[in-house]
């Protein structure tokens, strides 16, 4: 019986009730353990000390908004979209009026919203309306969603739309700083993003292709920005002569990190990673007299333009000429965060060219034969050592690159620049774009990178925020926004004969 005519069944019969309730007060009362002390309780700093202010309205909101969503859904699922549309409909059009009516405080209509912050406001209203028009669509067609038996059917769709939108962002990252609104927050944060980026492809190596689980990545961040920093202290060195060296310091230190684990899988493997992450960020700060210790080393000096030699100063030093002298321009800061953001720009598409490259040779198919059975792997004489050294080595010397451009942008590292939550927002990046995905990385890296920085109000909410958005990926996207893994060899039999072909993977 397909799925149509099971759900056509159900909605013959009726909904289950009990169950749809118990389901709904379940989530209710999770959303309340969550948001009780979350949300509803704030600690704000006063002269007199440290004060406590209760928003159990807010509180209470959550729960009834948490409670009623997941009942409109399962009614959704389950054969009633006019309730659905009833339920969902009526709430968006309540928070789309009070949010047109103006300010707040000012009573009226404002009033009647659920939670102070519009931008919260506008969050918990978006699902409302898209609730309202796909019980609406089921409501005009006639059925409803067939529930989902966790296979994911839209791969043929990902895998259509994955070069349009791959162009669409290129378009857009090439032209960014000469549009309109790009002014220096803007490209600070383009700056910010390209980074995160260049990491999740480079991690995408390791997690996505060859399937080894590391959450110590930052330890190659940091060796390739420390690499950088310390040639330039003391030897003077400049921005691009260091670059391919700390790119090869940290390939080194790859190296290093996978000889022990060549036996380790799983849990294993990341526990170990981890551990390493700890060690090398533990030996900057303890090796106080070389790396500065946890003062960290300043003064680090920016990258001129490669063979020209040009300055972005204001007044050209002895022997040398600015920028704006040589395009005849005049002198603005944001001319060096241009220079920056094109060169982070370059250097990330760099790292992409060469992924999707490797990819199609004998040692990107072993990585991916590697992530798929790592038995299966020594049975076809792939050597699983030089698998996983080359994967690691390749994606830290990637890391190292960023490292060194981390170094150079900031003018400044210390040890408190490479914790574990920054492996760890690298690895939501790789999962959450999806493993394998070149596309879904720069797509996750602008929201868990750029979203958050757009929205500062959100601040007191933003790991609980982040933390809802991977629970909500891992139910409804559980390879991530674009994750498509296409054969890696087709087999097709043409009219006159069998011919293998290969196919370059999408994403």
């Amino acid at each position: 019986m397909s799925a149509v005519t099971a759900g056509r069944a159900a909605s013959h019969h009726g909904p289950d009730w009990p169950k749809m309730l118990k389901d709904s007060v379940l989530a209710a009362v999770v959303a309340l353990l969550l948001s009780a002390e979350l949300v509803g309780i704030e600690t704000i700093d006063r002269p007199q000390g440290l004060d406590f202010v209760t928003r159990y309205g807010d509180v209470l909101a959550a729960v009834l908004l948490v409670f009623f969503g997941r009942l409109s859904m399962l009614l959704l699922h389950n054969g009633r979209p006019l309730l659905t549309l009833g339920i969902a409909g009526a709430f968006a059009a309540w928070m789309l009026v009070s949010l047109i009516a103006g300010d707040a405080s000012q009573g009226g209509l404002g009033s009647l919203r659920p939670f102070e912050s519009i931008i919260v406001n506008w969050i918990v209203t978006l699902p409302a309306i898209v609730l309202t028009i796909r019980a609406g669509l089921a409501l005009a067609r006639g059925e409803h969603p067939a529930p989902r038996h966790g296979d994911d059917t839209s791969a043929p769709v990902v895998q259509r739309i994955t070069p349009w939108i791959g162009g669409v962002l290129m378009a857009f990252a090439v032209t960014l700083p000469w549009l309109d609104f790009a002014d220096r927050r803007v490209m600070d944060m383009g700056v910010l993003v390209l980074t995160y980026v260049m990491l999740g492809w480079g991690l995408n190596i390791v997690v996505g292709l060859a399937g080894l689980l590391d959450l110590g990545y930052v330890a190659f961040y940091a060796v390739g920005a420390y690499s950088y920093a310390l040639m330039a202290h003391y030897f003077d060195l400049g921005f691009w002569v260091c670059l391919p060296v700390a790119g090869i310091m940290s390939a080194f230190f790859g190296v290093l990190l996978g000889f022990p684990v060549l036996r380790l899988r799983g849990d294993y493997l990341a526990i170990v990673t981890l551990g390493f992450g700890e060690i090398i960020r533990v030996i900057l700060i303890n090796w106080w007299w070389f790396t500065g210790g946890p003062d960290g080393i300043r003064d680090i000096p920016r990258p001129n333009v490669p063979i020209l030699n040009l300055t972005f100063d204001k007044v050209a030093p002895d022997g040398g000429q600015t920028v704006q002298d040589f395009l005849g321009i005049d002198y603005s800061p944001l001319n060096r965060i241009i220079f920056l953001y094109y060169v982070i720009l370059v250097m990330a598409l760099c790292v992409n060219f060469f992924t999707l490259r490797i990819r199609r040779l004998p040692i990107g198919r072993a990585w991916e034969a590697l992530r798929e059975d790592e038995t299966a792997c020594r049975a076809l004489g792939i050597n699983p050592t030089n698998t996983k050294l080359t994967a690691f080595a390749v994606g830290a010397m990637f890391g190292g690159f960023a490292g060194s451009f981390f170094a150079t942008r900031q003018g400044f590292i210390s040890p408190e620049s490479f914790t574990f939550i920054e492996s760890a927002v690298i690895l939501a990046i790789v999962v959450l774009g999806g493993l394998g995905s070149q596309v879904g990385i720069v797509i996750a890296a602008a929201l868990l990178i750029g979203v958050p920085e757009l929205f500062r109000e959100l601040a007191e909410y933003r790991m609980l925020a982040f933390g809802a958005g991977m629970v909500l990926i891992m139910i409804w996207r559980p390879r991530g926004l674009l994750s498509h893994r296409a054969p890696t060899i087709k087999l097709f039999k043409d009219r006159r004969t069998k011919v293998a072909t290969m196919s370059e993977g999408h994403g």
